[in-house]
């Protein structure tokens, strides 16, 4: 009886143990480089860990650290998530020199709209690039809306008026582009936006409507060019959401379903979907500035600027091709992807 009683405490204390760990809560560090308003932080990745926590029944959560609260810089955010610093992150492809074959999507005139070149980003990283981020689970590779040159002294309606502008560029391909057109390109951060405007430092910034009001870019600048929106996009920034891999590992089998279902291209189209859509709250800011003027830049000036930065195209099939890619086939895989796309 002794030894049945023993059995029976023993099988009872070994599943009490096992429920335990398949009930915990699982809490996710989720850490990023914006402010704790901005869409990204409130409805980007808010309603990402809305959507684990619902689909795994509270067992899967979130705290999510906006402004590199939890120290480094944003540089470091992808290695803080293969490192375990952190267990998600949501950064810029620039930032991860390893993830440079995504760069294919911050050409000129590249993106038709953020949904479908999020889409096709996201198709693209698995069919050419998934050897590059084997270091993490990749959740998400999306890009933000279309790109507007600002400017403090004079409009910009043609390509001869920004001959001699300082002007700020986010990426190394919008900084060529701005190069090839005329302008001084400096690059920086985009929380660095103001400062270098109010100084004078910078005479204008290219920068999405999505998120220059925080940065009171309607304040600082008095002419907004935006590009057709009928054609192809001046640029855009190619955007990564890493998870750290031993974390993805560690999770049961039915939490790992959690995260599979909330991630890949779906997840990817609704982060550009959002963060594109919230260029309309930004133009409306614009469109009330008193001291902002919205130049429509036509397509046909648009064609001068593509063909003056199409050299950029071949620049970066070179640079593949001489890494031993197929260069060429990937461009026209990109190209192709965002037309299939694109509705």
């Amino acid at each position: 009886m002794k030894k049945i009683l023993q059995q029976t405490a023993l099988a009872a204390g070994l599943m009490a143990v096992g429920f335990g760990v398949h009930a915990q809560t699982i809490t996710l560090k989720v850490h990023h480089f914006l402010g704790p308003q901005t869409i990204q932080h409130t409805t980007m990745l808010g309603d990402w860990c809305k959507n684990i926590a619902r689909d795994s029944k509270d067992r899967l959560k979130c705290d999510i650290f906006p402004a590199m609260q939890l120290g480094g810089t944003p540089v470091q955010l992808y290695e803080q998530t293969r490192d375990g610093v952190v267990d998600v992150a949501w950064t810029l492809q620039i930032h991860t020199p390893r993830l440079a074959k995504l760069e294919v999507f911050e050409l000129p005139f590249m993106m038709t709209n953020a949904e479908a070149t999020s889409r096709a980003a996201w198709d693209f990283a698995q069919k050419f690039a998934q050897d590059d981020f084997k270091d993490v689970k990749m959740l998400a590779i999306h890009v933000h809306g279309p790109g507007n040159i600002y400017t403090k002294a004079k409009p910009v309606t043609q390509m001869a008026d920004l001959k001699g502008m300082k002007v700020r560029a986010p990426t190394r391909q919008s900084s060529r582009m701005l190069a090839l057109m005329g302008a001084t390109p400096v690059s920086m951060p985009v929380p660095q936006v103001p400062e270098a405007l109010s100084k004078g430092v910078i005479d204008g910034a290219v920068i999405p409507y999505e998120v220059a009001p925080s940065l009171k870019v309607n304040e600082l600048t008095n002419f907004t060019a935006e590009t057709d929106r009928t054609y192809n996009a001046l640029y855009t920034t190619v955007f990564v959401m890493p998870m750290n891999k031993a974390k993805y590992d560690s999770l049961p089998a039915d939490l790992k379903a959690v995260i599979d279902k909330n991630s890949g291209r779906e997840l990817s189209a609704f982060m550009g979907r959002t963060q594109s859509g919230h260029d309309v709250v930004g133009k409306k800011v614009f469109e009330a500035s008193a001291n902002q003027k919205i130049s429509i830049i036509p397509k046909a000036e648009l064609e001068k600027w593509k063909k003056a930065t199409d050299s950029l195209d071949d620049a970066w099939v070179a640079d593949m091709t001489s890494k031993g890619m197929d260069g060429k086939g990937m461009l026209q895989s990109a190209t192709d992807l965002i037309k299939q796309y694109t509705k």
